[in-house]
């Protein structure tokens, strides 16, 4: 459990040092093209979750990823044994990500954006996203393997 907890704190710094980078060294709207017309560090500020719905509505957003944060920890603390390790590396990242952007909606008022792949979508994230998206990703395909697994008996 330990080893997990550790995971989640180095995530959340790696997050933050990003979100850092960026907000300190870059302009509103300033891009970085890292690979033409594909990817683009881009900083963009995020006042509302996920695309960017919610714009504006920070004290409710915070007070709701507060509670989430709080209930994916004890759903992750009670069932830690029982799970399989690719569901606690799912809670990991999902706690990990939650907390990076909770940070940003607290100390700074948004969430810094800067992850911007142009040539695939229009949307600019981080790596808190990232980490939320991998674990649903592998909550998702854990669901299958257990469907699979069932129907194979």
């Amino acid at each position: 459990m330990y080893i997990y907890m550790i995971g989640i704190v180095m995530l959340v710094l790696i997050d933050q040092l990003t979100k850092f980078l960026v907000d300190n060294s870059m302009f509103l709207g300033d891009t970085l093209e890292i690979i033409p017309n594909f990817f683009h560090i881009t900083y963009v500020q995020n006042r509302g979750i996920a695309f960017g719905v919610f714009q504006g509505k920070i004290n409710i957003i915070s007070v709701i990823t507060v509670l989430a944060i709080i209930l994916l920890l004890i759903y992750f603390i009670r069932t830690f044994k029982e799970n399989k390790k690719i569901e606690n590396v799912s809670y990991l990242l999902i706690v990990s990500g939650a907390i990076g952007n909770m940070i940003d909606r607290v100390f700074r008022g948004y969430v810094v954006d800067m992850i911007d792949f142009r040539g695939i979508w229009s949307f600019v994230f981080n790596m808190s996203d990232v980490y939320i998206n991998i674990g649903v990703a592998l909550i998702i395909l854990d669901m299958f393997l257990k469907k699979d697994h069932k129907s194979e008996k």
